[in-house]
């Protein structure tokens, strides 16, 4: 299932209050054509209430702001179970695309959130020398994760869909934290 926003009210990094699919998407700075990126980790996954819908939040390493995704059941699985160091007797899809890289010489460099379009966002796998491959943002950073790759977005994603989460609600963002270290992997189970 591809990336894509429910209808949440959510302040954007203009300050600005982006409501689900229609979202504004500002993209491009004047007078510029370099696509400047920034640096992300992932703060963790959730089920987003009262759609049920599993959620992943990333935070801009030099920055304040987060980039929320939603996500398909399996793939927040996948990235929890990373996160929470479970191991599974058998790979799982993104254990095996990792292992499959490595035997060829060819490991992630990084993953790139490059684009929102009509609510999707797009991401691309960066192997070897160089090589691009589209992918889903749900299973680049799962990869990701399990390479210790570096995450970037795309500046003019992070400045469309981008939120700062206001001082008051760091006391929230400090109980998804501690949501994160209780949660079960099987709790996304479908």
């Amino acid at each position: 299932m591809a990336a894509r926003s429910e209808s949440v009210a959510l302040t954007d990094a203009r300050g600005g209050v982006g409501v689900g699919p229609g979202w504004p998407c500002g993209w491009g700075r004047p007078g510029t054509t370099e696509a400047a990126v920034q640096e992300l980790s992932v703060v963790g996954v959730r089920v987003e209430l009262p759609g049920n819908q599993p959620i992943v939040l990333l935070k801009e390493a030099s920055g304040d702001r987060y980039l929320p995704i939603w996500i398909g059941a399996v793939e927040a699985t996948a990235i929890a179970f990373e996160q929470q160091g479970v191991k599974p007797a058998r790979p799982l899809t993104h254990d095996l695309l990792r292992d499959v890289l490595t035997a060829l010489g060819s490991p992630l460099q990084l993953v790139e959130i490059t684009e929102l379009k009509d609510t999707v966002f797009y991401a691309e796998l960066v192997i070897g020398d160089g090589v691009r491959v589209s992918a889903r943002p749900s299973d680049a950073i799962a990869l990701a994760l399990r390479v210790g790759a570096t995450i970037q977005c795309s500046e003019q994603v992070l400045d469309a869909v981008g939120i700062v989460i206001p001082d008051e609600q760091e006391d929230e963002v400090e109980r998804f934290r501690e949501f994160l270290d209780q949660v079960s992997p099987e709790d996304f189970a479908g």
